[in-house]
């Protein structure tokens, strides 16, 4: 009986979404008027034929990251926008279990990647994160693995996140006082001393005629002066 009511409520869901106005329901609107197939039919071939691409085709780890990530952020977005705040309390509950497989996944892809239908299971996993149920997949992980030990060591994170902030406010307040002190102490050797007053009078240099009768003798003018004797 629980997997009939998740069928029907994916069911539900999923012509609720392909009812509303959105680039994905005008996309299809306009293959069914080219092609005259109904909207759910394309949709369901879409579905498949990216689940066989998960399993066989090249690149599914990129898919599969736009699959767990663009549909939740368009709902977040509505979440964000819509008044209601239990909608917000949802898609912000995806995003911590997320980012929590996220990181795990991090150190663990490695090793991950090379199992058969990896990223078929995680994007099933990740469909179920999001699945239009109480009990999906966040909530179930946020409830019985990410509260419990947030809350247990709530206490020891709020204490080194302090402490963290606080060494990092002194460090950048010691950086600060030392790059002023260093730039004062540049200006202050590279600023250039008062120039020294120069005389207003200076001597004109004496002409070429003067300096050469300055220097020749009296002599030297009275043999300059005697006609040459052949």
């Amino acid at each position: 009986m629980g997997l009939l009511n998740i069928i029907s409520s994916i069911k539900d869901r999923a012509e609720k979404f392909l009812n509303e106005k959105n680039v994905v329901t005008d996309i299809l609107g306009k293959m069914e008027e080219k092609t005259g197939i109904k909207k759910k039919v394309i949709a369901l071939g879409a579905v498949s034929l990216t689940g066989l691409y998960l399993v066989y085709g090249y690149g599914a780890s990129l898919l599969c990251n736009l699959i767990g990530f663009v549909y939740p952020a368009y709902y977040s977005v509505k979440a964000i926008e819509s008044p209601c705040k239990e909608d917000d309390t949802k898609w912000l509950t995806y995003w911590v279990v997320y980012g929590v497989f996220s990181l795990g996944e991090f150190f663990s892809d490695i090793f991950l990647y090379w199992f058969p239908f990896y990223y078929a299971f995680k994007c099933l996993f990740l469909l179920w994160c999001m699945a239009p149920v109480s009990w999906n997949g966040s909530q179930i992980i946020y409830n019985k693995v990410v509260r419990p030990v947030f809350l247990r060591h709530e206490a020891t994170v709020d204490n080194m996140v302090s402490d963290l902030s606080g060494k990092a406010m002194s460090a950048a307040e010691n950086l600060t006082r030392e790059v002023l002190t260093t730039l004062v102490k540049n200006k202050a050797v590279i600023t250039p001393s008062p120039p020294v007053a120069q005389s207003e009078a200076k001597s004109l240099p004496s002409t070429s005629g003067e300096t050469s009768t300055a220097k020749v003798g009296p002599s030297e003018m009275n043999e300059e002066r005697r006609p040459f004797l052949g």
